[in-house]
Protein backbone atom coordinates (compact mmCIF):
# COMPACT_ATOMS: atom_id res chain seq x y z
CA UNK A 1 0.00 0.00 0.00
CA UNK A 2 1.41 3.98 -1.23
CA UNK A 3 2.79 5.68 2.44
CA UNK A 4 0.00 8.71 1.27
CA UNK A 5 -2.57 6.16 1.48
CA UNK A 6 -5.05 8.23 3.51
CA UNK A 7 -7.96 6.10 3.56
CA UNK A 8 -9.35 4.66 6.55
CA UNK A 9 -11.72 1.81 7.36
CA UNK A 10 -14.20 4.46 8.95
CA UNK A 11 -14.28 6.28 5.90
CA UNK A 12 -14.72 3.52 3.73
CA UNK A 13 -18.89 1.40 4.30
CA UNK A 14 -17.56 -1.48 3.07
CA UNK A 15 -14.15 -1.82 4.85
CA UNK A 16 -14.94 -4.60 6.96
CA UNK A 17 -15.83 -7.06 3.95
CA UNK A 18 -13.34 -9.52 3.75
CA UNK A 19 -10.64 -9.62 0.84
CA UNK A 20 -11.24 -5.86 0.80
CA UNK A 21 -8.25 -4.47 2.20
CA UNK A 22 -6.04 -7.61 0.32
CA UNK A 23 -7.79 -5.97 -2.63
CA UNK A 24 -6.45 -2.85 -2.17
CA UNK A 25 -2.96 -4.24 -1.15
CA UNK A 26 -3.19 -6.30 -4.16
CA UNK A 27 -4.17 -3.65 -6.84
CA UNK A 28 -1.52 -1.08 -4.86
CA UNK A 29 -4.25 1.04 -4.01
CA UNK A 30 -5.91 1.28 -7.39
CA UNK A 31 -9.53 0.45 -7.21
CA UNK A 32 -11.92 0.17 -10.45
CA UNK A 33 -15.34 1.37 -10.31
CA UNK A 34 -17.02 -2.17 -11.17
CA UNK A 35 -15.68 -3.28 -7.04
CA UNK A 36 -16.24 -0.56 -5.46
CA UNK A 37 -19.88 -1.23 -6.03
CA UNK A 38 -19.22 -4.78 -5.20
CA UNK A 39 -18.10 -3.67 -2.05
CA UNK A 40 -21.02 -1.80 -1.25
CA UNK A 41 -19.83 1.91 -2.42
CA UNK A 42 -22.78 3.94 -3.68
CA UNK A 43 -22.26 6.94 -6.27
CA UNK A 44 -22.33 9.01 -3.39
CA UNK A 45 -19.68 7.55 -1.00
CA UNK A 46 -17.00 7.18 -4.19
CA UNK A 47 -18.14 11.17 -4.92
CA UNK A 48 -17.70 11.96 -1.14
CA UNK A 49 -14.10 10.64 -0.52
CA UNK A 50 -13.48 11.97 -4.27
CA UNK A 51 -14.75 15.57 -2.77
CA UNK A 52 -12.82 15.22 0.04
CA UNK A 53 -9.42 14.63 -1.62
CA UNK A 54 -9.05 11.45 -0.10
CA UNK A 55 -9.58 9.49 -3.48
CA UNK A 56 -8.68 10.38 -6.88
CA UNK A 57 -9.49 9.90 -10.30
CA UNK A 58 -6.65 8.18 -12.42
CA UNK A 59 -8.74 6.69 -15.19
CA UNK A 60 -12.33 6.63 -16.18
CA UNK A 61 -14.03 4.41 -14.03
CA UNK A 62 -10.40 3.80 -12.15
CA UNK A 63 -9.96 5.51 -8.77
CA UNK A 64 -6.49 5.67 -6.51
CA UNK A 65 -7.56 5.59 -2.47
CA UNK A 66 -4.75 7.94 -2.33
CA UNK A 67 -3.17 11.19 -2.37
CA UNK A 68 -0.09 11.82 -4.72
CA UNK A 69 1.57 10.57 -8.22
CA UNK A 70 0.32 7.74 -8.54
CA UNK A 71 3.61 5.13 -8.51
CA UNK A 72 4.29 2.45 -11.55
CA UNK A 73 2.88 -0.31 -9.90
CA UNK A 74 -0.21 1.38 -9.39
CA UNK A 75 -0.54 3.07 -13.26
CA UNK A 76 -0.37 -0.98 -14.37
CA UNK A 77 -3.06 -1.62 -12.27
CA UNK A 78 -5.00 1.18 -13.66
CA UNK A 79 -3.94 0.74 -17.03
CA UNK A 80 -5.52 -3.06 -16.99
CA UNK A 81 -8.61 -2.11 -14.50
CA UNK A 82 -9.53 0.75 -17.04
CA UNK A 83 -9.10 -1.80 -19.73
CA UNK A 84 -11.46 -4.66 -18.80
CA UNK A 85 -11.20 -8.16 -17.58
CA UNK A 86 -9.34 -9.56 -20.20
CA UNK A 87 -6.57 -6.55 -20.83
CA UNK A 88 -3.31 -7.28 -20.68
CA UNK A 89 0.34 -5.24 -20.71
CA UNK A 90 1.66 -5.58 -24.56
CA UNK A 91 3.99 -3.40 -26.56
CA UNK A 92 6.36 -1.14 -24.52
CA UNK A 93 5.14 -2.17 -21.37
CA UNK A 94 5.26 -5.99 -21.12
CA UNK A 95 9.13 -5.86 -22.69
CA UNK A 96 9.60 -3.40 -19.89
CA UNK A 97 8.13 -6.17 -17.51
CA UNK A 98 9.85 -8.97 -19.27
CA UNK A 99 13.35 -6.92 -18.83
CA UNK A 100 13.38 -6.64 -22.42
CA UNK A 101 13.87 -2.84 -22.52
CA UNK A 102 14.53 -0.83 -19.15
CA UNK A 103 11.77 0.99 -17.75
CA UNK A 104 10.83 4.58 -18.86
CA UNK A 105 8.69 7.26 -18.03
CA UNK A 106 6.20 6.56 -21.01
CA UNK A 107 2.41 5.45 -21.23
CA UNK A 108 1.33 2.19 -19.98
CA UNK A 109 0.73 0.49 -22.94
CA UNK A 110 -2.33 -2.71 -22.97
CA UNK A 111 -4.35 -4.70 -25.33
CA UNK A 112 -7.69 -5.17 -25.03
CA UNK A 113 -10.17 -7.59 -27.46
CA UNK A 114 -11.74 -5.80 -30.69
CA UNK A 115 -15.44 -5.82 -28.42
CA UNK A 116 -13.65 -3.56 -25.81
CA UNK A 117 -14.50 0.01 -25.40
CA UNK A 118 -11.86 1.13 -24.22
CA UNK A 119 -9.73 3.99 -25.85
CA UNK A 120 -6.54 5.55 -25.67
CA UNK A 121 -6.02 8.09 -22.37
CA UNK A 122 -3.04 9.71 -23.51
CA UNK A 123 -0.47 10.34 -22.06
CA UNK A 124 -1.11 7.75 -19.71
CA UNK A 125 -2.35 4.93 -21.68
CA UNK A 126 -2.10 3.59 -24.95
CA UNK A 127 -5.00 1.12 -26.02
CA UNK A 128 -4.36 -1.20 -28.60
CA UNK A 129 -6.90 -4.69 -30.02
CA UNK A 130 -6.58 -8.10 -31.09
CA UNK A 131 -8.59 -10.53 -31.81
CA UNK A 132 -5.85 -13.27 -30.51
CA UNK A 133 -5.65 -12.05 -26.69
CA UNK A 134 -6.22 -15.82 -25.60
CA UNK A 135 -3.40 -17.29 -27.64
CA UNK A 136 -0.70 -14.64 -27.34
CA UNK A 137 -1.44 -13.81 -23.15
CA UNK A 138 0.42 -15.50 -20.41
CA UNK A 139 -1.06 -15.43 -16.89
CA UNK A 140 1.58 -13.96 -14.49
CA UNK A 141 -0.01 -11.51 -11.87
CA UNK A 142 -0.40 -8.44 -13.67
CA UNK A 143 -1.29 -10.49 -17.04
CA UNK A 144 0.84 -9.25 -20.42
CA UNK A 145 1.37 -10.65 -24.04
CA UNK A 146 3.75 -13.92 -23.94
CA UNK A 147 7.46 -12.82 -24.61
CA UNK A 148 7.45 -13.71 -28.06
CA UNK A 149 4.28 -12.18 -29.15
CA UNK A 150 5.48 -9.51 -27.19
CA UNK A 151 8.81 -8.85 -29.78
CA UNK A 152 6.47 -8.80 -32.47
CA UNK A 153 4.19 -6.61 -31.23
CA UNK A 154 6.90 -4.05 -31.05
CA UNK A 155 8.24 -4.98 -34.39
CA UNK A 156 4.84 -4.64 -35.77
CA UNK A 157 4.61 -1.20 -34.15
CA UNK A 158 7.83 0.22 -35.74
CA UNK A 159 7.71 3.11 -38.41
CA UNK A 160 10.08 1.34 -41.05
CA UNK A 161 10.58 -1.99 -42.29
CA UNK A 162 14.04 -1.63 -41.14
CA UNK A 163 13.49 -0.01 -37.56
CA UNK A 164 11.11 -3.47 -37.33
CA UNK A 165 14.69 -5.81 -38.59
CA UNK A 166 16.64 -3.99 -36.53
CA UNK A 167 14.59 -4.21 -33.64
CA UNK A 168 13.91 -8.29 -34.03
CA UNK A 169 18.10 -8.77 -34.46
CA UNK A 170 18.56 -6.53 -30.79
CA UNK A 171 15.80 -7.68 -29.06
CA UNK A 172 16.12 -11.29 -29.84
CA UNK A 173 19.54 -11.71 -30.01
CA UNK A 174 19.87 -10.82 -26.32
CA UNK A 175 16.76 -12.09 -23.98
CA UNK A 176 16.57 -14.95 -22.99
CA UNK A 177 13.49 -16.30 -25.45
CA UNK A 178 14.75 -18.68 -27.64
CA UNK A 179 14.69 -17.95 -31.28
CA UNK A 180 12.90 -21.11 -32.06
CA UNK A 181 10.37 -19.66 -30.10
CA UNK A 182 9.94 -16.35 -32.28
CA UNK A 183 10.15 -18.29 -35.15
CA UNK A 184 7.26 -20.52 -34.39
CA UNK A 185 4.91 -17.15 -33.51
CA UNK A 186 5.68 -16.13 -37.08
CA UNK A 187 4.89 -19.02 -38.06
CA UNK A 188 1.39 -19.86 -36.34
CA UNK A 189 0.48 -15.94 -35.98
CA UNK A 190 1.77 -14.35 -39.07
CA UNK A 191 2.47 -10.30 -38.51
CA UNK A 192 0.35 -8.14 -40.46
CA UNK A 193 2.88 -5.93 -41.25
CA UNK A 194 6.44 -5.67 -42.23
CA UNK A 195 6.38 -9.81 -42.39
CA UNK A 196 9.39 -9.77 -44.58
CA UNK A 197 11.30 -7.77 -42.43
CA UNK A 198 11.06 -9.76 -39.43
CA UNK A 199 12.00 -12.50 -41.17
CA UNK A 200 15.18 -11.03 -42.32
CA UNK A 201 15.89 -9.94 -38.66
CA UNK A 202 14.99 -13.64 -37.40
CA UNK A 203 17.50 -15.04 -40.02
CA UNK A 204 20.44 -12.46 -39.44
CA UNK A 205 20.04 -13.74 -35.77
CA UNK A 206 19.90 -17.33 -36.72
CA UNK A 207 22.95 -16.42 -38.73
CA UNK A 208 24.90 -14.94 -36.22
CA UNK A 209 24.45 -11.26 -35.97
CA UNK A 210 23.88 -9.85 -32.54
CA UNK A 211 23.01 -6.12 -32.95
CA UNK A 212 21.98 -3.61 -34.85
CA UNK A 213 25.53 -2.23 -35.31
CA UNK A 214 26.46 -5.53 -36.71
CA UNK A 215 23.62 -5.89 -39.49
CA UNK A 216 24.62 -2.28 -40.41
CA UNK A 217 27.83 -3.33 -40.63
CA UNK A 218 26.83 -6.20 -42.89
CA UNK A 219 24.99 -4.26 -44.93
CA UNK A 220 26.63 -0.92 -45.14
CA UNK A 221 30.15 -2.34 -45.35
CA UNK A 222 30.71 -5.37 -46.39
CA UNK A 223 27.84 -5.79 -48.99
CA UNK A 224 27.68 -2.34 -50.42
CA UNK A 225 31.28 -2.48 -50.74
CA UNK A 226 32.25 -6.02 -52.28
CA UNK A 227 33.99 -6.88 -49.28
CA UNK A 228 33.73 -10.89 -48.58
CA UNK A 229 31.38 -11.80 -45.25
CA UNK A 230 32.95 -12.76 -42.53
CA UNK A 231 32.00 -14.83 -39.39
CA UNK A 232 30.16 -13.81 -36.36
CA UNK A 233 30.46 -14.37 -33.23
CA UNK A 234 33.42 -16.60 -33.44
CA UNK A 235 34.14 -17.83 -29.81
CA UNK A 236 38.25 -17.34 -28.38
CA UNK A 237 39.83 -18.12 -25.08
CA UNK A 238 41.13 -15.15 -23.13
CA UNK A 239 42.24 -15.85 -19.35
CA UNK A 240 40.32 -19.52 -19.56
CA UNK A 241 37.23 -17.84 -20.49
CA UNK A 242 35.21 -18.05 -23.70
CA UNK A 243 34.95 -14.52 -25.04
CA UNK A 244 33.20 -13.80 -28.94
CA UNK A 245 34.44 -11.32 -31.32
CA UNK A 246 32.13 -9.98 -33.31
CA UNK A 247 33.25 -10.56 -37.20
CA UNK A 248 36.46 -12.21 -37.87
CA UNK A 249 38.14 -12.75 -41.74
CA UNK A 250 39.77 -16.29 -40.91
CA UNK A 251 38.08 -18.16 -43.92
CA UNK A 252 38.99 -15.13 -46.18
CA UNK A 253 42.46 -16.24 -45.62
CA UNK A 254 43.37 -13.13 -43.30
CA UNK A 255 43.41 -13.14 -39.26
CA UNK A 256 41.54 -9.85 -38.99
CA UNK A 257 39.32 -8.82 -36.03
CA UNK A 258 36.45 -5.99 -36.56
CA UNK A 259 34.89 -5.55 -33.05
CA UNK A 260 31.71 -3.13 -33.22
CA UNK A 261 31.42 -1.42 -30.20
CA UNK A 262 27.68 -0.45 -29.55
CA UNK A 263 26.72 2.87 -27.54
CA UNK A 264 26.60 0.64 -24.23
CA UNK A 265 30.68 -0.34 -24.30
CA UNK A 266 32.75 0.40 -22.11
CA UNK A 267 30.04 1.22 -19.43
CA UNK A 268 31.83 -0.72 -17.03
CA UNK A 269 35.31 -0.91 -15.50
CA UNK A 270 34.96 -4.68 -16.10
CA UNK A 271 33.91 -4.66 -19.91
CA UNK A 272 37.05 -2.30 -19.95
CA UNK A 273 39.63 -4.70 -18.31
CA UNK A 274 37.88 -7.30 -20.23
CA UNK A 275 38.30 -5.56 -24.12
CA UNK A 276 41.64 -4.98 -23.00
CA UNK A 277 42.35 -8.53 -22.08
CA UNK A 278 40.91 -9.81 -25.25
CA UNK A 279 43.28 -7.29 -27.18
CA UNK A 280 46.43 -8.03 -25.77
CA UNK A 281 45.85 -11.71 -26.68
CA UNK A 282 45.06 -10.89 -30.20
CA UNK A 283 48.24 -8.84 -30.43
CA UNK A 284 49.74 -12.12 -28.90
CA UNK A 285 48.14 -14.30 -31.54
CA UNK A 286 49.47 -11.98 -33.89
CA UNK A 287 45.71 -11.21 -35.19
CA UNK A 288 44.87 -7.48 -36.97
CA UNK A 289 41.91 -5.55 -35.30
CA UNK A 290 39.73 -3.09 -36.27
CA UNK A 291 37.29 -1.50 -33.92
CA UNK A 292 34.21 0.61 -34.70
CA UNK A 293 31.06 2.22 -33.16
CA UNK A 294 27.92 3.00 -34.45
CA UNK A 295 28.75 6.55 -35.69
CA UNK A 296 31.75 5.20 -37.74
CA UNK A 297 29.63 2.78 -39.49
CA UNK A 298 26.40 4.42 -39.83
CA UNK A 299 27.71 7.61 -41.12
CA UNK A 300 30.76 6.72 -42.33
CA UNK A 301 30.40 3.43 -44.08
CA UNK A 302 32.57 4.16 -46.99
CA UNK A 303 35.84 4.91 -45.10
CA UNK A 304 35.21 1.65 -42.76
CA UNK A 305 35.18 -0.28 -45.83
CA UNK A 306 38.27 1.33 -47.18
CA UNK A 307 39.82 0.44 -44.14
CA UNK A 308 39.26 -3.32 -43.31
CA UNK A 309 40.23 -3.61 -47.29
CA UNK A 310 43.24 -2.15 -46.81
CA UNK A 311 43.98 -4.16 -43.76
CA UNK A 312 42.27 -7.89 -45.35
CA UNK A 313 44.26 -7.64 -48.50
CA UNK A 314 47.80 -6.97 -45.97
CA UNK A 315 46.91 -9.82 -44.04
CA UNK A 316 46.43 -12.22 -47.13
CA UNK A 317 42.92 -11.99 -48.34
CA UNK A 318 43.12 -12.02 -52.15
CA UNK A 319 40.72 -10.10 -53.89
CA UNK A 320 40.68 -11.76 -57.27
CA UNK A 321 37.21 -12.17 -58.17
CA UNK A 322 35.09 -10.35 -55.10
CA UNK A 323 32.08 -8.76 -55.62
CA UNK A 324 32.24 -5.11 -57.24
CA UNK A 325 31.20 -2.53 -54.89
CA UNK A 326 27.67 -1.44 -55.48
CA UNK A 327 27.70 1.80 -53.39
CA UNK A 328 26.61 4.87 -54.69
CA UNK A 329 28.45 7.27 -52.78
CA UNK A 330 31.99 5.49 -53.74
CA UNK A 331 30.56 5.76 -57.39
CA UNK A 332 30.05 9.19 -57.31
Amino acid sequence: MPRNCRWSATQIPSAAQPGWLTLLAEQHGIISLQQLRAYGHSADAVSANLAAGRWQRVLPRVYATFTGPPARSAMLWAALLYGGPHAVLSHHTAAEEWQLLPVTDRPVEITVPYTSSAVSQRPLVIVHRSRALQHTTVGTTLPRTRGPDTILDLAVSQQTARDATLLIVDLVSRSPIPLQAVLDCVRLRPPYRYRTAIRRGLDLVGNGLMSALEVEYLELVEEQHGLPRGDRQTPFVVDGKTLWEDVTYDIHGAAVTVRLDGRATHATGGVAFRDRRRDNAAELAGRARLVYGWRDVHVSPCAVAAEVRTVLIREGWDPTGAREPVCRTCRE
